[in-house]
């Protein structure tokens, strides 16, 4: 391909939703595959790429928490949704001849490797995707906070929110028509104004370590390589004197 990629290393957050599609529960295939395929054209840029994805799709922890199931039963629930979901990427990426390793939080030797850092980081210079998966290991904890939490300890550049919109709003896009969206926030806007682009302590992760943020709409294809490679797309969470870099 004849981008550049601005970035070196990246962490990419996939909600569990996203691999569903329209069939409103479960895995898509087709939508598995597509995804798979923009990875895998990122990963061929030569940028190393570590991946978190979501449980959503299967199980969420929170809800069923809030029909009376124990908390910490439910959260670790929903991690074992994060691993089923991490093996069908896994699956998807390594038929399209990317070499990939899932690292699990929780121990589950015939599946995963455990999560080791020193580990993730040889596997990522190795040029392996990484597919981090059981969040942190601990309920209460999201995967977004997983998501923050990996991308620092593995240095990554960037930590990159697939949604599926085009990025942050001041209020809900599909409900509201006058919605405005934003080209850039800090970190304290998006906690003040109590906007939905991750929880608040991953937020708070990113901004105690300076790491910034670009939520942006994964569903046109393509977009996952043209944020890696410079273009302005979603919105940009970052401290002040942050510049993307351009294409």
């Amino acid at each position: 391909m004849s981008d550049t990629a601005k970035f070196k290393r990246i962490t990419l957050k996939l909600s569990g939703e996203a691999l569903q599609g329209k069939q409103g529960f479960g895995i898509d295939p087709e939508v598995l595959g597509t995804i798979a395929q923009q990875l895998a054209e990122v990963v061929y840029l030569g940028v190393e790429v570590a991946l978190v994805i979501g449980g959503g799709n299967i199980f969420r922890g929170l809800k069923a928490s809030a029909k009376g199931m124990d908390r910490t039963s439910a959260d670790y629930m929903g991690m074992l949704a994060t691993v089923m979901n991490a093996v069908a990427m896994q699956d998807a990426l390594e038929r399209l001849g990317v070499v990939t390793r899932v690292l699990s939080a929780i121990e589950m030797k015939e599946i995963a490797e455990p999560y080791i850092r020193r580990r993730a980081s040889r596997h990522l210079e190795k040029g392996r995707v990484v597919i981090f998966a059981a969040g942190t290991g601990n309920p209460y904890f999201t995967t977004d906070t997983a998501a923050a939490l990996r991308a620092m300890e593995v240095n990554s550049e960037v930590l990159l929110k697939a949604t599926k919109v085009d990025g942050v709003y001041d209020k809900d896009p599909m409900k509201f028509d006058d919605a405005v969206r934003f080209e850039r926030l800090s970190y304290l806007e998006v906690l003040s104004r109590s906007l939905h682009v991750m929880d608040a302590t991953a937020i708070s992760l990113c901004r105690e370590n300076d790491l910034p943020i670009v939520v942006f709409d994964m569903l046109s294809p393509g977009n996952i390589c043209r944020v890696v490679c410079g273009d302005p797309l979603g919105t940009l969470v970052a401290p002040d004197g942050y510049e993307r870099p351009a294409r």
